[in-house]
């Protein structure tokens, strides 16, 4: 597994590598299909002192899948024990749902009545990243595992880009997209 560790606001030192690198070398035990892992530390001047450190971990798997945990503390060497501690959880959480514990029928393709409100704001930040052909019920694992409220895969089923997101009534919704 190749580690990375980068710094923002912060100085990585010899020691806070040498830790951070046998705490995610564990890691590889519980999933030794990890090909990439990279920890992010930073500090931010927050009103918070318990929450000034800051530890994100992002673990990159062979068919495209990522794992992605943040934890904030005090102390940078908590926050990285920390940070671990979460991926280690949601590992065995990948780990149960690889059995396939998501059902079709929780999935509901949102209709295109629903309307989508406007913000009135402004970009502040672009992100690019890879999209990787799967099924809606893999893109669902894959938000699940990286704990966000919504997804974009390709699905090669409709041989187009998907959207899948949480309801707040606890199910899914899938937005197919169709040209005008």
């Amino acid at each position: 597994m190749e580690l990375v560790i980068r710094g923002r606001n912060i100085e990585i030192t010899d020691q806070i590598e040498t830790y951070a690198r046998k705490r995610i070398a564990r890691l590889e035990r519980f999933l030794p299909t990890v090909s990439q892992a990279e920890l992010e530390l930073a500090q931010e001047n927050t009103r918070s002192r318990d929450q000034r450190q800051i530890a994100q971990l992002t673990l990159r798997m062979t068919p495209g899948i990522l794992l992605r945990a943040e934890e904030r503390h005090a102390d940078l060497l908590a926050a990285i024990d920390l940070v671990v501690d979460k991926m280690e959880r949601r590992i065995e959480r990948f780990k149960g749902r690889r059995e396939g514990r998501i059902r079709p029928e929780a999935l509901e393709v949102a209709s295109s009545e629903e309307e989508i409100s406007e913000t009135g704001g402004r970009i502040v930040k672009v992100k690019r990243f890879e999209v990787t052909a799967m099924t809606p019920e893999e893109a669902i694992e894959q938000m699940e595992l990286l704990g966000h409220d919504f997804f974009i895969f390709y699905n090669p089923e409709t041989a187009s880009i998907n959207l899948v997101y949480r309801r707040r009534d606890g199910n899914y919704g899938l937005i197919q997209p169709e040209l005008a």
